[in-house]
């Protein structure tokens, strides 16, 4: 296929594996860790890089918020030749035990937003691909693993209320995007994983997680951190004769 609408790229030699934030300015902290960085495109918040780890070719783009937006991305990913897609990205916790700046891996996802249903329906399950998901178990084993839940929103008057339902069964931590890359990713028959940075307690006001984020607080940067470099030892690694 030639250039995708949104994300204003084609297929590339060799590129194959591709990491997908939700924050645009996650793209400049990743491309601190790259070698060989080349900008690519900026077009409608889609922001793209790639470079390589180790060798390892790697692109970078941005989806904005929300699995309508992710959506597109991945879509147009995979209509370029990406089978292999980690979005490294925050969430907020959903148990007490969880603090700031720990990793949380979705291995199965509530899919408590819209888009998704409109592909299949809503019992079709929302799961992580096998292969990354041992190598994040491999090379984080202290990360959180686990069930999470993606949904639409946060200003809902009933919000505590959901939060508070699918705590009680469990579920580790929600975002906003995490669902709509699983169930393509199963769909479309490419390799996804999501690692998930935790900005916010569980319970604790919103505002003041996310401006921790925003402010870079020293837990939330670290955990921020780790995050990226966990995603890119798993993209440098999972095509290696060693795994």
């Amino acid at each position: 296929m030639g250039k995708q609408a949104h994300i204003q790229l084609e297929k590339m030699d060799h590129l194959t594996k591709a990491i997908i934030v939700g924050d645009p300015k996650r793209v400049t902290i990743i491309a601190s860790c790259l070698e060989n960085v080349e900008k690519l495109s900026k077009n409608r918040g889609y922001i793209s890089i790639k470079g390589t780890y180790k060798g390892t070719p790697i692109l970078v783009v941005s989806t904005g918020i929300g699995a309508p937006s992710t959506a597109i991305v991945v879509e147009e990913l995979i209509n370029i030749g990406i089978d292999t897609i980690i979005r490294v990205g925050s969430c907020g916790a959903m148990q007490h035990r969880i603090l700031l700046g720990e990793l949380i891996i979705p291995t199965g996802i509530v899919r408590d937003e819209g888009l998704t249903k409109k592909y299949v329906p809503s019992n079709f399950p929302a799961i992580a691909n096998e292969t990354l998901l041992n190598l994040a178990q491999l090379y984080a084993p202290k990360a959180n693993f686990g069930i999470t839940r993606s949904h639409d929103g946060f200003y809902m008057e009933d919000n505590a209320k959901n939060e508070a339902f699918w705590s009680h069964f469990g579920i580790l931590g929600a975002d906003m995007e995490s669902s709509a890359l699983y169930v393509l990713a199963s769909l479309k028959n490419v390799r996804a994983l999501s690692i998930l940075n935790n900005v916010v307690l569980y319970e604790e006001d919103l505002n003041e997680g996310v401006n921790n984020l925003v402010n870079e607080e020293e837990m939330v940067a670290l955990g921020e951190l780790k995050s990226i470099k966990l995603a890119l030892k798993i993209l440098h690694e999972v095509d290696s004769k060693h795994v």
